[in-house]
């Protein structure tokens, strides 16, 4: 039985050092606390997230390697090239990161339930209210929400969280539209979390944690775009300008 350090609701302890993150389940390093602003961003900043399901305490990760995309690096086939070249859908940011968050907690077919509970929602509504969590979506030709990605950022350093897609490539336009922006913003990296197969195909790769949360904390002392820059409409990504 492993023995997970324990945090409490309302101090503000530190978090234990990553590097004693167990190794299996790779990256779990402490149960407990709460999600104020101040304890979660403080959390992205030593490289740490929350990922736990309804009926759990807060658990709190570091896994080692750590999926990442370098901002410039997005992967996008020659398919998914073809289908941009035709397609008229807009891309907007912060406009409904409710609703984007809302449809990534909507369970996967292969799933049961949901780790962004009501409890989640809150307090990244609550970042967001802050300017430090944004979504980006993605609306087809009636201006159907088809896809987003919502995720935090401190400095010039995106945490991404989740996406998800209500229509073919929804999910895989707001990535590139946002790896994009972050590019253009002087934003290195973007953070994945965890591999799989998807992420891989994009031209996400992995990162050994002590390389990552080096890069972590020096992005995030760089000072961030204004919030201007988020809200606003961004150009649907020109296929001639990514990278195969």
């Amino acid at each position: 039985m492993i023995r997970i350090p324990i945090l409490h609701a309302g101090l503000r302890e530190p978090f234990p050092p990553v590097e004693t993150a167990f190794d299996e389940p790779n990256g779990l390093l402490a149960a407990g606390g709460d999600l104020a602003p101040e304890r979660l961003l403080d959390a992205y900043r030593h490289g740490i997230f929350p990922w736990f399901s309804e009926g759990e305490p807060i658990l709190w990760w570091s896994p080692d390697p750590r999926m990442v995309f370098a901002t410039g690096e997005v992967h996008v086939s020659t398919r998914m090239r073809r289908w941009l070249r035709n397609c008229d859908w807009t891309i907007r940011a912060d406009t409904m990161f409710t609703q984007v968050m809302r449809a990534c907690a909507a369970p996967r077919p292969t799933q049961h339930g949901t780790w962004i509970t009501r409890g989640m929602l809150d307090a990244y509504e609550t970042l967001h209210g802050l300017g430090h969590a944004h979504s980006i979506e993605a609306f087809d030709a009636d201006g159907r929400l088809a896809g987003g990605i919502y995720g935090v950022s401190i400095g010039r350093m995106f945490f991404g969280e989740s996406m998800f897609s209500g229509a073919t490539n929804g999910s895989k336009v707001a990535l590139i539209a946002l790896c994009r922006a972050l590019q253009g913003w002087g934003f290195p990296l973007l953070d994945a979390q965890i591999a799989s197969p998807h992420l891989e195909r994009m031209g996400a790769t992995e990162m050994p944690r002590s390389q990552f949360v080096a890069h972590v904390a020096e992005y995030c002392r760089r000072p961030a775009p204004p919030l201007s820059s988020w809200r606003q409409e961004w150009p649907l990504p020109d296929p001639a300008g990514l990278a195969g």
